[in-house]
């Protein structure tokens, strides 16, 4: 039996509590990111006629189904003129082959729409591949609108539509993207944590954010669509140079000129399998390095709190089963599997594939891996696509002394 506290509470009882109010603050908000997720958003006016638009996708590297994704690129029902333009630094890319075979059966069928394989270069210090790619494409670009997409993802054909569609519904608005899901079965720890991260904890967290008018202070810029004239008025994606999170970086440089940025809400599917764990950790260490560098703290402080209430039911359950207090083992047990059991539900409500038993441990150590991750921030770099990216404050990149960029 357990000695009673002064207010008359024995140990096991105060530990009872505390495990149940991680319960309960659990409960709750799963049930927030679950009604989110369902939003219904702004219905968005189709147009009598489409203005021409110009998708810029930077590439480098062979991603998972790179062929899919690149028919999936040009295999838009958009109605207005598109060009097309997949981005490499030079024609040693391994991934340009299959790029110019996909560009040429789409020539040779006559379909809609124009398609080019370009060559950037390698991008100068204190700028991120990516980037690049965007600046030398925005160049190259034509027409009123243009798109970027990232090169592992894999469009619906009425995607691109739709994104128009939310854009010009009101003049304020600059910038109008897509949320991501990862639908791919799962077949190691790695696709589990990916998925997960983008599924129940990203995707969910934007919903909630947007509310249902969808507008945010930033954006994810795996397909996102930009007036011209509003891109222009901030300088280009090259207001984005140092920036190691250059999209969300741009979205915030449209919020603070006055234009909206939208998030609608068909999703974009990224194409991920085989992930080790060793990437997954990777690429968690990343995407925390983004939250720093390119989120508003209205937007992370539920994951932080979700996060700590994990490592609390961690904590718990082990000083409850140190102190031999059978029920609050019981309860903190139950706290910490139903974080798991939260996000699973919500990975699979947002459209993921079913997470096979055998994997499902994932995601109850997701949060318990954090301090780990957090940790590696103490190395002042990032890798990122064969890249590495040396970091300054808070995920800037660093630019040597003397170094001056042109946006070409």
């Amino acid at each position: 039996m357990t000695a009673p506290t002064r207010g008359g509470l024995d140990v096991e009882s105060m530990l009872v509590l505390i495990g149940g109010a991680l319960l309960v603050q659990l409960g709750l908000w799963h049930r927030r990111f679950a009604r989110a997720i369902v939003r219904e958003g702004v219905p968005a006016n189709r147009l009598e006629r489409y203005p021409p638009i110009s998708v810029i996708r930077p590439v480098r590297g062979i991603d998972v189904g790179a062929e899919d994704n690149f028919r999936a690129a040009l295999a838009t029902s958009y109605t207005g003129d598109v060009e097309t333009l997949f981005v490499f630094d030079d024609d040693a890319d391994p991934a340009v082959p299959v790029a110019r075979r996909i560009v040429d059966e789409h020539l040779a069928s006559g379909r809609s729409g124009t398609a080019e394989v370009v060559f950037a270069g390698s991008p100068p210090p204190g700028r991120t591949g990516k980037l690049h790619a965007m600046i030398v494409g925005t160049h190259r670009a034509h027409g009123p609108l243009i798109a970027f997409g990232d090169s592992d993802t894999r469009p619906a054909p009425e995607l691109l539509t739709e994104l128009v569609d939310a854009l010009l519904a009101s003049p304020d608005i600059g910038a109008a993207f897509a949320p991501v899901v990862v639908s791919d079965p799962p077949s190691t720890s790695g696709d589990v944590g990916y998925a997960v991260m983008i599924n129940a904890l990203y995707g969910p967290t934007v919903a909630r954010a947007a509310g249902p008018r969808g507008r945010l202070p930033f954006i994810m810029g795996q397909l996102v669509v930009f007036r011209a004239e509003a891109l222009a008025a901030v300088g280009g994606p090259a207001c984005a140079e140092g920036q190691l999170v250059d999209d969300m970086y741009i979205g915030s440089c449209m919020n603070r000129a006055g234009y909206a940025n939208v998030v609608i809400n068909r999703p974009l599917t990224i194409a991920n399998t085989g992930t080790s764990m060793r990437q997954f950790l990777r690429i968690y260490r990343r995407w925390l390095l983004f939250g720093r560098n390119g989120l508003p703290w209205r937007f992370t402080w539920p994951l932080w709190l979700r996060g700590i209430g994990a490592w609390l039911a961690a904590v718990l359950l082990v000083v409850s089963m140190t102190a031999s207090a059978g029920w609050a083992a019981i309860v903190a047990s139950a706290a910490l599997v139903g974080q798991g059991a939260s996000l699973t539900r919500l990975h699979e409500h947002f459209g993921g594939a079913p997470i096979p038993v055998r994997l499902r441990w994932m995601t109850i150590v997701m949060f318990l891996l954090a301090p780990l991750v957090l940790a590696s921030m103490t190395r002042r770099s990032v890798e990122w696509r064969g890249r590495k990216y040396p970091l300054r404050g808070r995920a800037g990149l660093t630019v040597p002394r003397g170094t001056t960029h042109t946006t070409r």
